[in-house]
């Protein structure tokens, strides 16, 4: 029972120990397949979860919460859809769907700067990036619309004027934006989970019910969540502290898309008693390579895991081979 960060250097098989925790939290009793939630980032890996503790659990998986976070948001919003005053029958837009929603609606948005005359959709990608960042951190509209006033009490040069005005655009049109979906009757993938945050915030109720059936929660590839994600995790896990998180800092690239490195890195913060494992023996590589990749990732330090809960992630195996040629 409670926290654990299982700290998993590559090739250290980290869905193995993911699967044979639920499997083992079944076998023993602690908790029925429903009392547990599984997150991961792909359907891929959410589909290869299922499969593995299906196989370790003779009487199946089937009331267990094994899902992407865009999955389990889509399911309690379903779920619990008139408490938000939407439609239980939404359409979820991908971003090809949001290009073409945007084209469609273009000139209906309050825009000049993003929209050139000579070029008009020459933006729609980078608007699309700053509505899916905006939400990743948990941003409104209106707070983003606070934020440009805030700029604008501080302008003093034409450039920072314009600078302001370009921010009162943007967070014009996320306000519009969202405006548009709700009246279509849809949502984007941000919106599945900051929607399902405002829920729970809105219900406290909700929340509760779904804090006492979660009596497990693990989590794969903690490092690339995101601020919301993290938020959300932090609300299921608040009643019971039982929360598993797998993941490791030095494999954190996807920054560029969201992921905030500072998740994995201050968990021990959020969660005080938490227990921490390393797992260093690796399957994959030979020594002379794993060597040749921890002389060149201690250049992160110290802003590293290794370093601020000093531990030792350096890894290991039987496998020997040539220097890797450099």
């Amino acid at each position: 029972n409670g926290p654990l960060l299982i700290i998993d250097g590559a090739g250290t098989g980290k869905t193995t120990v993911i699967t044979r925790r639920i499997s083992w939290l079944i076998k023993e009793k602690l908790a029925r397949t429903e009392e547990i939630l599984a997150l991961t980032f792909t359907e891929k890996a959410a589909a290869e979860m299922e499969e593995r503790v299906d196989i370790l659990v003779p009487y199946g998986y089937i009331d267990t919460w094994i899902s992407t976070f865009h999955a389990f948001g889509d399911r309690v919003l379903r779920e619990n859809y008139l408490e938000l005053g939407i439609s239980g029958t939404y359409e979820i837009l991908t971003k090809s769907d949001q290009m073409i929603f945007l084209k469609n609606h273009l000139f209906e948005f309050p825009l000049q700067y993003f929209r050139p005359l000579s070029n008009p959709m020459k933006h729609i990608d980078a608007l699309i990036g700053f509505i899916s960042r905006c939400k990743d951190e948990l941003i409104s509209p209106q707070d983003y619309l606070d934020y440009a006033q805030q700029l604008s009490t501080k302008a003093k040069t034409d450039e920072d004027k314009l600078n302001t005005n370009k921010h009162f655009e943007l967070g014009q049109f996320y306000e519009y934006y969202q405006e548009l979906l709700i009246k279509q009757g849809k949502f984007d993938f941000g919106d599945l989970i900051i929607k399902t945050i405002e829920l729970f915030n809105s219900r406290p109720d909700i929340l509760s019910r779904y804090q006492q059936q979660f009596k497990y929660i693990l989590v794969d590839e903690f490092q690339d969540t995101n601020y919301a994600q993290n938020e959300l995790i932090k609300l299921l896990a608040k009643k019971n502290n039982n929360i598993t998180v797998v993941g490791d800092d030095d494999q954190s690239i996807y920054k560029f898309r969201g992921a905030a490195i500072s998740n994995i890195l201050d968990f021990t913060k959020y969660f005080p008693k938490t227990k921490t494992i390393v797992l260093n023996e690796n399957y994959r590589s030979t020594q002379q390579i794993l060597d040749s990749a921890y002389k060149l990732i201690k250049h992160n330090n110290p802003d590293r895991l290794e370093v601020k809960n000093k531990i030792n992630k350096k890894l290991i195996t039987n496998k020997k081979g040539d220097a890797p040629q450099i």
